[in-house]
Parts: C-alpha cells; structure tokens; sequence
C-alpha cells in the first residue's frame, strides 16, 4: 500500500510482514516556511509578468492606476495573471513533485490521506479550491493544522491529502 513513498516497512527488520512506518506529518510552522517562500516567488513571478506586458511604469504609476481610477489594463487579463497563472503553476508543481518550492525546502510531499501515494488530478484542483475556504473564516482552516492529529489543514481534509516528510533514503 505505502510501498512507493516511505518503503514497506520491511527493510530494516528483514520481516516481510512488518507493517509500515506511520509517516511524519509536516506541523504548522514548517507550512508557515514553506507558504512564506511560495508566497514570494508567486509574487515575483506575477509581478514580472506584469512588468513584462506593462513595463516598470506599471509599478510606477500604481497610485495614479488605482486610487485616481485611470487603469489602463484589461481586467481579463489581470484575473488570468493575479489567480489563473498562480493556481496553474501550484497545481502543476503538485502534480509533478508533490510539493511547491517552499515545501520542497523543508523536505515535504502531499500525498492522498488513505494511500500514501501520489493524490488524483481532482484532489489537487479540490485542495487548491479548498485554500479559499480555509481562509474565509479569519484563516481558521489553516489554523487547524496547529490542533488537528495528522497536520491537516481543511484544504487536506477536502481534497483528502496529508503533507508528510519526505522520506530519506
């Protein structure tokens, strides 16, 4: 069941029916660490793609473009850019290596709850919807993490994934 992430368990004592490890799931501030350094690099990355369409007179002007109301852009492409482009690079980077960069930082991997293995398409575009519900209530879904027994935020316990360290070899 748990063979292809943390091992059947079975190597180190040599019994092939010893169960396997429980995994180590990751706790609330080493998410914090990781949300922190994705959160930047999401940030660099869509504020250079707005650099790149609008030149650095965007950032420039951004009192004049929002607080005066004289915005150039096309709302369109703002939403693709502010909450298209963010959710397809986090649901790619899960689906390619279980982890974003911040969460490869400190060793992590999301795998589905019941496996242990990697989650389904669906689960990731059901955890990345779950973030928004999570935050609605003040953060308290992410807050969770911090009480609940297997680290899961509501976002987890939605999309059925569990974040775990990845195991060492």
């Amino acid at each position: 069941m748990a063979d292809g992430l943390f091992g059947s368990g079975s190597e180190a004592s040599g019994d092939a029916s010893a169960p396997a490890p429980p995994p180590h799931y990751v706790g609330f501030w080493y998410r914090v660490l990781a949300y922190l350094v994705d959160s930047w690099l999401l940030m660099l990355v869509v504020g250079g793609v707005f650099a790149l369409m609008s030149g650095w007179q965007y950032y420039a002007n951004w009192e004049q473009v929002y607080v005066e109301g004289e915005y150039r852009g096309t709302r369109l492409i703002d939403f693709l850019v502010t909450w298209v482009l963010p959710a397809l690079i986090t649901i790619l980077f899960w689906e390619h290596v279980l982890a974003t960069p911040g969460k490869m930082l400190v060793s992590a991997r999301i795998v589905d709850a019941t496996t242990l293995q990697a989650p389904a398409p669906h689960q990731w575009i059901i955890r990345y919807l779950g973030y928004f519900v999570s935050l609605l209530p003040l953060g308290l879904g992410f807050l969770w993490i911090a009480f609940d027994p297997r680290k899961q935020g509501w976002h987890d316990k939605l999309a059925n994934t569990v974040v775990v360290f990845k195991k060492k070899t």
